[in-house]
Order: C-alpha cells, then structure tokens, then sequence
C-alpha cells in the first residue's frame, strides 16, 4: 500500500460520516494533521478573500453568458458577414474547442499548479473574443471561435478543481452552488443582454463585453490568487503526443456527431469516413497514453471505480440535459403558443430551482452518503422525465414549467454529490485530472445527446407530417415558429409527440445513470481522511504526499 496506508483515504470504509454524519467523514485520519473537514476547515487553511470568490465567479461567468448570449446576434452576424450554410459551426467550434481542451488543461494545472492554467485560459478568452469581435467574415469568426473555446476549456475545468482547493470538504457545497448560480443567471440574463446590444449597439458588443470584465477578474486573480511555492523536483514531462491525438481524437468524433444528419445522412461516406477515422485515432490515444510518462488522460481515471462510475452518470446526464434545454422552447412555441419569451421562463424554474437544490444537497449527503444521494437525485429526475408523458394536449404553461423546476431541483441534489465526492476522493496532484475528467465525459453525453434526441425528433415529426405536407425535421419546424400563423394543428400534434419521445429518451438516459451508480459506484466514496490537500491555493505548510494510484485502486476494488 505504501507510505500512505495509514490514511483513510485508501481505506473503502474512509467516507464513514457520509452515511451518517458529516463528522466521519473528517475524522477517520490517523496522521494526526489538521482535518478539512473540521469545523475550523483546519489549522493551515488560509480563507480564501471575497475578492478570489469573486473572480472565480466572473471567470465562470465568461463561459456562461457565451453559452446564451451569442445565439440572439445570430440574424445580425449572418445578415453582416454572410455564411448562413456553416453559421451552426458558431456554437458547434466553439464546444469542439471546450471539449477536447479539458482533460489537457486537467492534467497541465495537475502538473503546473492552477493558477497558471487559469491566467493562460483567461488570456486565451479574451484574445479570442477582441478577435472575434474584428472578424471580417464568417471563416474567421468560426476559427475565432475555436480560439475562444480553447481558452474556455482551461476556464471550466480549473475554477472548478479550485473550488475544491479552497474549501474544505464540509464548505465545498457553498461555492459550488455559487458557481451553479453563475450558470443560472447566465441563462436569464444571456438573451437579454446579447438583445439588448444587438437592438442599441452592433453585433460586435456581444463579444468586446467579455473584456472589462474579464480583464478585471484576471487582475483580482493575479493579485489575490497565490499558490505556495513548489517543492524541488525532476522537471515536468508535458505529454505533447498525447494532448494532439486528444484533440485529433474528439475533434473528429464531436465532428462526426454534430454533422451527422444535419450536413450529411449518418449512414454517408462523410459520417461514416469521420467515425471510422475517430475510432483508429482512439486507439491510437490509448497506445499513446500506455507509453507516456505523464499521460493526459492516465489509465487510472477509468480504473477507479468511484471516477468511472462518476464519469459515465455524468455523461447521462450530459445526455438528458439535451431534451429540456433544446426541446421544451420549441415545445412551448410550437404546442402552447408561447412566444419566445415566455417559452424561456417555462425553462427558467430548471435553471432556478438547481442551484438551490445544489446548496442543500450537501444536508443529504452528509446523511445518506455521495452515492445514495446521486442515486436519489437520479431517481426523482426519472420520476419526473416520465411524468412529461402525462401532460395534456395542450394544456396549460405552468405544467411544464412545474416539471421544469422538479427536474431542476433533482439534477442539483445528483450532480454536486458526484463531483464534490470525486474531487474528496484523490490528492491536490490528482484534482484536476479527475475534475476534468467528468466534465469532459458530461460535454461528450451533451454531444451525443443532441445528435441521438435530435435523430428521434426528426424521425418522429416525420413520420407524423410524411402524410400532411408539413415540414418534416427541426430546422424546418424552427422556421415555422417565425411565423405564428404558419404553425398548423398536425405541426403541433407532431410537436408534441416528439418532444414526448425525446423525453422517453432522456428517462432512458436517467436509467442509465442509475445503473452506473449501482454497478459501479462503491457504496462509500474512498474519501481522503486529511482532505486539506496540496499546495493549493488554501494550503500553507508541508504539502500533502500524493496518494498512489494503486493505492487507490485497490481501496476501491
């Protein structure tokens, strides 16, 4: 077990408190250190200062507002640089770009420390907005885009691995719920904002914005964000070959899913070209990652029970999240005849009610433990993908808009145990892999997710139109919605009996999940016993040895 089989960490009973208090899960080590999960957050912790909470929140807040703001310029940049055939490849670069990035950006700030990583994706952000903004046609927008999304990445993935750095295991749900606010009121306040430049300003606007404020959390970061010096070592050894098949590898494959029977039919000689290519470069990504010293994507990220089992539940639930945020407007425009603002407050009870629930969860977990919560989250996110199928045609918006703030409130209690609980389980050293690791596997599920859900939409509304002349998949659906008085009675009823079997899919994603968590997860999560990690950006005082990975193999197996 080596030197580190004292600690609770490598024992399979070392959550102990998580299934009952949380006062087991902080006093189970044996070395006699200072306990993160203390009330005191340990004698060596060092409080984090408003001013980094603050710049974490706006950091997160670049990403965020993106992921909303851009879609309402999308009339004006294409009525100014043209390109209306590719302008999908805004949004689609953009998350290629955030995909890949992350398990590389994991393992740079496991290596180099975070705040490195996060200065250099923050850098990155910005010069990829100033030149999204001077963008001279449509060709250069997009691979601007990408350059943003490669800063993204970095953003995404490091201020969540910090969030576990800073606070003690016990804490971690209050920035976490912070961070799931950002998220929300991103969602709210993204359309309103990208309208309201748009309408009083240029297209432009909607990316210059993210400077000021980005350049001022960058200043609160580089003045307030210190990590201990490092101790002496060999020098790193960057996995160079590793991170291009990484990029290679998912750059293709995202490619392959998004196109797929929107440019070409899947079953074509691009789609099937694509996979097959993506396929060779994934074996090739694990020949490559069994060779290196320091691999992006190291082999215990799957080994782990808890880390696999985490990753594949996410990836469902990257899968699920398809069917409420891409289908419910059209659902609220096309069957209720909402317009378009008001089929965004029937999403909005969802984006609400799981922050909330995420700042609660941790009063169940410290109850019933990381799993059994996950599992109960789950559960109710089941019963409520399910419950769609019971609603009345055409019913009134406060239906929908209920089931909305029910899944909401169930997604927060699964997904904030699942991450809270990976990040308690490895070392300052590991953090960042294993964070990006689960965001990379959700991302991946939101990918698939879209091209599965939306192939059984398409085929649905098809087959109900085939016989009415009507338009027959999404994008013609979308048009339609333009013009109100277009959207015939067999439109609607076709509507909604897609949208009735995207949901049975996302319920076959939920049921996926949960048996994830059964299969795979282990009943108590190995949390480290002296959970106060590294040098991370908290920590002062000797660093703490890194756990080995057989070490941590074995106490999960």
């Amino acid at each position: 077990m080596g030197a580190d089989s004292g600690r609770g960490g490598t024992d399979d009973r070392a959550e102990g408190g998580t299934e009952g208090n949380t006062e087991g899960i902080t006093n189970r080590g044996t070395d006699g250190g200072a306990d993160s999960g203390s009330d005191d957050g340990g004698a060596h912790i060092r409080r984090p200062t408003r001013a980094v909470v603050a710049a974490l929140m706006l950091t997160m807040a670049l990403p965020a507002l993106d992921a909303t703001i851009v879609s309402t310029a999308v009339p004006q940049i294409v009525g100014d640089l043209g390109g209306f055939s590719v302008f999908s490849w805004l949004f689609s670069g953009y998350l290629l770009a955030v995909t890949v990035s992350l398990p590389v950006y994991g393992k740079l700030s496991d290596t180099f420390g975070r705040r490195p990583v996060l200065i250099a994706g923050s850098l990155l952000f910005l010069a990829g907005s100033l030149l999204c903004a001077l963008a001279w046609n449509m060709a250069a927008l997009i691979a601007f885009r990408i350059v943003q999304g490669l800063g993204g990445g970095a953003l995404q993935g490091t201020v969540q691995t910090l969030a576990a750095d800073l606070y003690p295991l016990r804490e971690r749900p209050r920035i976490q719920a912070k961070l799931s606010t950002v998220w929300a009121l991103s969602a709210v306040a993204g359309p309103a904002i990208g309208g309201a430049l748009v309408a009083y300003a240029d297209w432009r606007w909607i990316f210059l914005i993210n400077l000021p404020v980005g350049a001022f959390a960058l200043l609160l970061l580089v003045r307030g964000l210190h990590e201990p010096s490092r101790p002496a070592g060999p020098r790193p050894r960057i996995d160079w070959a590793g991170a291009l098949t990484v990029f290679a590898c998912g750059g293709v494959l995202l490619t392959a899913l998004v196109q797929g029977g929107v440019a070409w039919d899947w079953f074509s000689a691009p789609s099937l070209g694509l996979f097959a290519t993506g396929l060779a470069l994934a074996a090739l990504l694990v020949v490559v990652e069994r060779r290196a010293a320091e691999p992006v994507i190291p082999g215990w990220v799957w080994r782990r029970r808890t880390i696999a089992a985490a990753n594949l539940a996410l990836g469902a639930l990257g899968v699920l999240m398809v069917a409420p945020t891409v289908f419910v407007p059209t659902y609220a425009q096309a069957v209720l005849s909402l317009s378009p603002i008001a089929a965004g407050f029937v999403l909005s009870g969802m984006t609400l009610s799981w922050p909330v629930s995420a700042a609660f969860a941790q009063h169940v977990y410290a109850r019933v433990g990381f799993r059994n919560s996950a599992l109960l989250g789950m559960s109710g996110s089941l019963l409520v993908l399910l419950a769609w199928q019971s609603l009345p045609y055409p019913g009134a918006a406060w239906q929908p808009a209920l089931l909305m703030l029910l899944l909401g409130a169930t997604l927060g209690i699964f997904q904030l145990p699942l991450i809270v609980g990976v990040q308690s389980t490895v070392p300052w050293s590991e953090r960042g892999t294993a964070t990006a690791s689960i965001l990379f596997c959700r991302q991946i599920g939101q990918t698939l997710g879209a091209a599965v859900l939306g192939a059984i939409a398409n085929h649905v509304l098809s087959d109900r139109l085939r016989d009415s002349g009507g338009p027959g998949d999404l994008e013609s659906v979308n048009r339609a919605l333009e013009e109100p008085d277009e959207v015939t009675a067999a439109l609607r009823h076709a509507v909604d009996a897609a949208v009735d079997s995207v949901f049975l899919g996302a319920a076959a994603a939920a049921g996926a999940a949960l048996l994830a968590l059964l299969l795979l997860a282990p009943r108590r999560f190995p949390v480290l016993a002296s959970e106060t990690g590294h040098p991370g950006a908290r920590v002062q005082g000797k660093p703490e040895p890194s756990r080995s990975a057989e070490a941590a193999e074995a106490a999960e197996g």
